[in-house]
Order: C-alpha cells, then structure tokens, then sequence
C-alpha cells in the first residue's frame, strides 16, 4: 500500500467542475489584477478571521515582508522570532536589513516560549521608556516586532505573549501562514496579533494553484499600509506617497480559494478525524512510550497542517517508510539559527537546545483529509515493524 506524504490529486477530484467554472469566469472578465475574486476573497477571510480588514498579497512570504515594514522594521532594528520555523519568517526580517533574534521554542507545540521571549526582553534588552525603545545590548539593534509562529497548524501560546509584547509597547505579527482556521479559545489564528499572515501555497490547508497570501488585521492604520505597500505605495494611480512592493493576489488564485474555502472546515475537520486516528492506533501498537505524538495546547483548536511526532532514529525510520511506500518529511532539519546564512548573528550550534532536539527528532506523518483508516493503520503497523 502506497500512502503519499500529500495527495492533492484527491482533493482537486471532488471539487474539478468548480475550479474550472471559478478560472474560466476570470478568463471570460479578463480582469487579472484585483478584480471582484481578491475582494471577495479578503472580505471572506476577513469574516473567517473576525477582523474588519484582509490584504491579498502574492505570497505568504510577501505578507510577512509587508507586515514587517508596515510596522516599520528596517536597518538597524531587531525583531524577535523563534529558529524553529520556515525560512521565510526570518528570511523576511533580514531582508528589510534588519536582524532576526531568536528565542527558544516551547516542547509541547513547538511555538515560542513566553518564558524565554520575557528572559530575553528583561535581561538582554534595555528599556528606554521616554523613547519608547526596547535595545537589544549585544547587537545594539532596536527591538521592532515579536513574530511567533503557530507552527504545523496550532495556535502559539499568544495570551502570554501578548501580556509581554504590551510590556514594551511591541507589535505582534503572527505567521499563521500554516494556521488558518486554527482557533485559541474563541480567537481565531491571525487575529490576536496587531497583523496576521497567512500563506496559500498550494500544499497548505487552504491551498492555492500557485503561491499566495493575505494579511490580516483590526488595525485600520496598518491595514492601510499594507494595501498601500503591495501596489508600489501608489495612491491615487501614478501618485507615490512612499515606496512599496509589486505584491498582489492574483486574481485567478483568489477564483481557485473562494471554491476552496467553503470546504475548509470540513478538510480540517477531516485532519482532526484522522490526528485521533492516529493517536488509538500509536497506543493500541503500544507506541506511545517510544514517539511523542502531538500535543494539542489548552485551549486550542488544532487544524493539523502536519501531524509531527518525535522519535528516535528518525532519519532510519523515514528511510524504512520510504521503501514501503509511505511519504514522509522532515519540517525543519537544521533550525534557522545553524544555518550558513545566518552565521553572523553569533549564535553557536548548541543555542536553542529545544529547537536543536525537535529538528534532531521530528518526522511528518501524511495527515490530508482524504487519507483512509487503512491507510493510517498500515503507516502506524510499519513504525511498530521498524521499532519490534
């Protein structure tokens, strides 16, 4: 039995006839750039989110640069984000010229640990209160944003990292990029923040034919911003108030996302379906002293973007599933702070030891909404074959 890490052939089966209906009607238009699609797009994610105001953009990695710019980082600032993540959540912050200072995840999610964000802001940071600036000593760099990350598809634990961004007068921007529809108690992913970013790339919950992205917000001003900076900061046409970016929705991607949305409770319905699936058939195998499974915070909705466990011999096992025809893959083996890259930031390779175990340990396990019980039992009977 084959089991594909990710079968989006399945998914595009049940819903053909109406991304072709949705692509064709942007054709017969012939309005690509921002036409009635983006808008509805956004006031619909807008709605999902339960904010007033949603941004597409032309990548996930594009909302992350323009939320960071909207909220003014830039050469000489510092932001705070975690080494555990996608590149492009520090790869956005370094190419704005400022510098990503990192803080150590949490080991239950894998999100930012408020504990370390407050050591690091109390005791390697200087608070010019009058100024309203938060110094980073080592770097001399102006602390601008805290980015955490709700990493595989869970909301990080934003009620404390919020208390201390608000100690310090610091935004918060969420990369929710693999989060939407994830949910803390009665706050939507991407909302809880002063900006949220989301990613569409086509092998995320809500997925595109293509790259794209939104950014989300209750803020009219940066808002504002971000609509400005996607079009070359023109307003009105052919007038510059500052200097933006070319980064907008495409029009066709947003045809393809509105069909896409309406099933996207119900594809993470199936992805919770199928994370309790695998969490019986982890422990009738016995398993469950032998990988760590994932832990779903308190509070938390889950939308299981990954189903990630920890395991010992992890790059063994990936290589005895692979014979058998199962998919699986590694987010993330070298965490952001050993990457060649970022070698001048200073930091060792022994920095950020949760983050050094999880990339040593963490294996994704195929999770879609149309994978099948046998399917889930034959991938879980192989892990128990390869640990008897």
């Amino acid at each position: 039995m084959n089991v594909p890490l990710l079968d989006l052939k399945a998914q595009y089966a049940t819903i053909r006839d109406k991304v072709r209906t949705a692509v064709d009607g942007v054709f017969e238009s012939q309005r690509f750039v921002l036409g009635p699609n983006v808008e509805t797009m956004e006031a619909e994610t807008a709605r999902l989110c339960g904010v007033p105001h949603a941004i597409g953009l032309a990548s996930g990695t594009d909302a992350l640069l323009l939320s960071l710019k909207a909220v003014g980082a830039g050469p000489g600032d510092a932001v705070v984000t975690v080494p555990f993540t996608f590149f492009a959540t520090a790869g956005a912050i370094v190419n704005l010229g400022a510098r990503p200072v990192f803080v150590d995840i949490e080991p239950a999610g894998f999100s930012m640990d408020p504990v370390r964000l407050a050591e690091l802001l109390e005791n390697d940071c200087t608070f010019d209160r009058p100024a309203r600036k938060l110094v980073h000593r080592q770097s001399g760099t102006v602390i601008k944003a805290i980015v955490p990350v709700h990493l595989y598809g869970q909301c990080a634990e934003m009620d404390e990292i919020l208390a201390i961004a608000r100690r310090y007068e610091l935004p918060v921007i969420e990369d929710a990029c693999q989060a939407l529809g994830a949910k803390h108690v009665d706050r939507y992913a991407g909302s809880m923040g002063d900006l949220g970013c989301f990613s569409f790339f086509p092998s995320k919950n809500l997925g595109g034919a293509g790259d794209g992205g939104m950014v989300v917000s209750g803020n009219e001003d940066l808002a504002r911003k971000i609509r400005l900076l996607r079009g070359h900061g023109m307003e009105p046409k052919y007038y510059h108030s500052i200097v933006g970016f070319n980064s907008r929705l495409d029009e066709i991607q947003a045809a393809v996302l509105r069909v896409k949305l309406g099933y996207l409770d119900e594809w993470n319905q199936g992805r919770r379906r199928n994370a309790a699936l695998y969490e019986a058939a982890f422990l009738g195998a016995g398993l469950r002293g032998t990988v760590k499974l994932p832990a779903v915070l308190a509070g938390n909705q889950h939308i299981f973007h990954q189903y990630v466990i920890c395991c010992p011999k992890r790059d063994e096992l990936r290589a005895f599933l692979q014979n058998h025809g199962i998919g699986t893959d590694i987010y993330y083996p070298l965490p952001l702070h050993r990457q060649e890259c970022f070698r001048g930031l200073g930091y060792g390779a022994a920095s950020f030891p949760r983050s050094n175990e999880a990339a040593a340990q963490c294996l994704a396990l195929p999770i879609y909404a149309e994978l099948t019980p046998e399917q889930i039992n034959h991938v879980v009977r192989r892990i128990a074959e390869f640990y008897a």
